[in-house]
This record gives C-alpha cells, structure tokens and sequence, in this order.
C-alpha cells in the first residue's frame, strides 16, 4: 500500500501531536510498512481509506493504533551491554550507599518496548548483589504503547528473542519453557512493574528514581521535546542518582542540567555538581 503525500503530512501531525515522534521526509516507505498492515488489520481496502477515516473521526482507539504502530520497539536483552557493566559497578553500588537508611531501590525503566531492558536490570541486580534481598526493590517499566504493555505483563518470548543477548546459563535460570516459548519466572517478574505512560503527556504521581533508563528514545524527538523531558527527568532523580542514555544519544545543547560519568560507552549521566 503507497501513501500520498497529503496523506502522509496528515500522518505525520497526527504521529507528532499525540507521541512527539518526528517522521521526516523520506519516510514514506515507514508509514506504509507499519501502516499497511493495521489497515488490513482494521478493515480498510487502503492506505487512503484508513486515513480518510482518520481525518472524519475524532481521536479515538483507530488514531491510538496509528501512533502506536508508528513507534519503534527494536531491543533486546543485555542491549548494548556496556549500560549493564555500569550499572553493577557504578550506579548500583552508589545507590546501596546513599539509600541504607531506607533499604529502597527504585528504578525507571522509560519506553521499555517488549521487556527485555527491565527483566535484563532485573537478572543484573539479583546476579550482582544479594544483599538486596532484604530491600524494597521496584523496577517501574513504562511504554506509550499499550499492546506493549500488555505484552510485558505476560512475559513470554520466542527463541529468537531469547537468542539475541541472553546467556544460556540466566535463560535457564529464570525463564521457563512453555511451548515453544520461554515464560519468565516470578522471582523476575516481581521486580518489575509495567504501566503506560507517554512521555510528552503529564506523568502523574512518579516516586524518586534512583537510576532512570531512558534509552534509544531521545533519538525520535525534537530538540525543544528532548529538553523538556530530561528536564522532568531530573525532577524525579536525587543529586546522585544517575540516567542512562543510548549510545547515540547526549545531553549537549539540551540544557545545562547533566554532565556524563566516564564509563567506556555506557551513556551515563549524573545530574551536574552532583
């Protein structure tokens, strides 16, 4: 199915208003591959049918499909590794430190897609430190889709999905065969939390995170979105808690409110004067 260039700009608004995701020229070819699909999926005999129905409508579960068929859900387990590496040997032991008081770690997870970054900071923290065994352990993973969401919930994954970054040794550990997927175990699923949440929208009532993940997502948005939201990411982290980006991603030019920790590729970052 090919999309028209009017169709496209539609979309494209459409897309940015309600996920501040940025389609650019030349993008075409993305809409019509994720769009495609959704619109035989729904009924629609095309592309133009679909955003025809679009355009009549107010906003409704349709447009919510749209953007969220629109956003991109690439991740894997141990996805880049480097972030982990830091997170045991830097942010956790800081953290440990700073909350003995209060025995709590809370962790955010943002745009967490399919799971595999929130159960793979799940599988770190119960490898790497036993003593939190007896602390408040919350790891808060939020996405703007909701298919998304639910998926998370059920915490099941095919082969391949399980073949790309887990060790076999932790695949066998805290998952379970069921079928011809893998179903994570309760000891893993119980750190984990997962809720909606769009970032460019009010985020409610949001606890102190220690460490917030909030990688490979900056990528898709605008500048003055990109400060706008690390600056309510630094409203929910203390002076020391750390934020981890993807290695593409930086803070330069995004405001003058984190300077990164020197960790090989980690993409980690630490409020300034911290």
């Amino acid at each position: 199915m090919s999309i028209s260039s009017v169709d496209f700009e539609f979309v494209r608004d459409l897309v940015r208003k309600h996920s501040a995701i940025v389609l650019e020229p030349g993008k075409e070819y993305l809409v019509e591959s994720r769009l495609g699909p959704l619109a035989k999926q729904s009924g629609f005999a095309s592309l133009e049918a679909l955003v025809e129905e679009l355009r009549s409508k107010s906003p409704n579960g349709l447009h919510r499909k749209v953007f969220e068929a629109m956003t991109t859900n690439e991740t894997s387990f141990f996805r880049d590794l480097h972030p982990f590496e830091a997170l045991k040997t830097v942010a956790v032991p800081e953290v440990l430190k700073r909350r003995q008081a209060e025995r709590r770690l809370n962790i955010w997870c943002a745009a967490s897609s399919s799971g595999q970054e929130p159960f793979t900071i799940a599988m770190t923290l119960l490898e790497t430190f036993p003593q939190l065994s007896s602390w408040t352990v919350e790891i808060l993973a939020t996405d703007l889709s909701s298919a998304m969401v639910s998926r998370c919930k059920t915490g099941r994954y095919g082969q391949i999905e399980v073949n790309r970054g887990l060790p076999a040794p932790l695949l066998l550990k805290y998952f379970e065969k069921k079928g011809l997927e893998w179903q994570v175990k309760p000891e893993l699923q119980k750190l984990c939390e997962f809720r909606e949440l769009n970032l460019i929208e009010p985020w409610g009532l949001m606890p102190q995170m220690d460490i917030v993940f909030l990688r490979n997502v900056l990528i898709y948005f605008d500048v003055e979105t990109k400060r706008s939201i690390l600056a309510s990411v630094r409203k929910v982290l203390p002076p020391w808690g750390y934020l981890f980006l993807g290695g593409a991603e930086t803070t330069i030019n995004l405001g003058d409110v984190f300077e990164r920790v020197q960790f090989d590729r980690a993409g980690c970052y630490r409020i300034k004067g911290s």
